[in-house]
């Protein structure tokens, strides 16, 4: 058995022992370091997959189609941002991760990405002078809906609020096919509708919503 798929049955092995409450408070989110990456790369394999899931998210890529690359895309991420968090269940599996940017170094890689967001008419740009903006959240495919991923955004929030940021900006795929799984999440988090993007990735148009919260 290699060690995805062990990883995989340990993880829900525990799911099964362990009601949704007791799981959620063994859960313990940190910052990522570069020892995660393969448990992130195999999180992330569990959700973006060759044939896309709308009720999974990760719609654009198949982590496990080009490992090398994929892997140290992570690990540039992992070292570069500030806000890279994984986190553990209670025997101390990753159990998912979150990618967030502050906007100058989301800025650095999308210059122009406030220029190509098509804001809605009611959006306080006020709101764009200093923000997060979430790029990934993944949760291990047969864990979801077990709270790691409000797991990860306290940390967040804790972090960036002693940073005086209050403004999350996060995006959501509706085509060529709409992220259920994100969609679902940021009516959970309370997020608003604030702008639409298009964006060109690999031949193939995607339209994004980009969607805001305070804290």
């Amino acid at each position: 058995m290699d060690k995805l798929n062990l990883t995989a049955n340990l993880l829900e092995n525990e799911s099964l022992t362990l009601d949704n409450k007791m799981f959620r408070n063994r859960l313990r989110a940190r910052k990522a370091t570069p020892k995660d990456l393969n448990e992130i790369y195999h999180i992330a394999c569990s959700v973006g997959k060759n044939k896309k899931d709308s009720n999974q998210g990760f719609l654009m890529d198949d982590y496990s189609s080009d490992p090398k690359y994929y892997q140290k895309r992570l690990m540039e991420s992992i070292l570069e941002l500030d806000h890279f968090y994984v986190a553990e269940s209670y025997n101390n599996k990753i159990v998912g991760f979150l990618m967030a940017y502050t906007k100058e170094q989301w800025l650095k890689y999308n210059e122009n990405w406030i220029e190509e967001v098509f804001w809605h008419p009611s959006f306080d740009k006020s709101k764009i002078e200093d923000f997060i903006l979430i790029d990934k959240t993944a949760i291990y495919a047969p864990l979801t809906g077990h709270g790691i991923g409000s797991k990860l955004y306290e940390l967040l929030i804790q972090d960036i609020l002693k940073k005086g940021i209050h403004d999350i900006l996060a995006e959501t795929i509706i085509s060529p096919l709409p992220n259920f799984a994100s969609l679902a999440f940021r009516k959970k988090q309370d997020y608003t509708l604030a702008g639409t993007r298009y964006e060109d990735y690999k031949g193939e148009t995607y339209t994004d919503l980009i969607y805001h919260k305070s804290v």
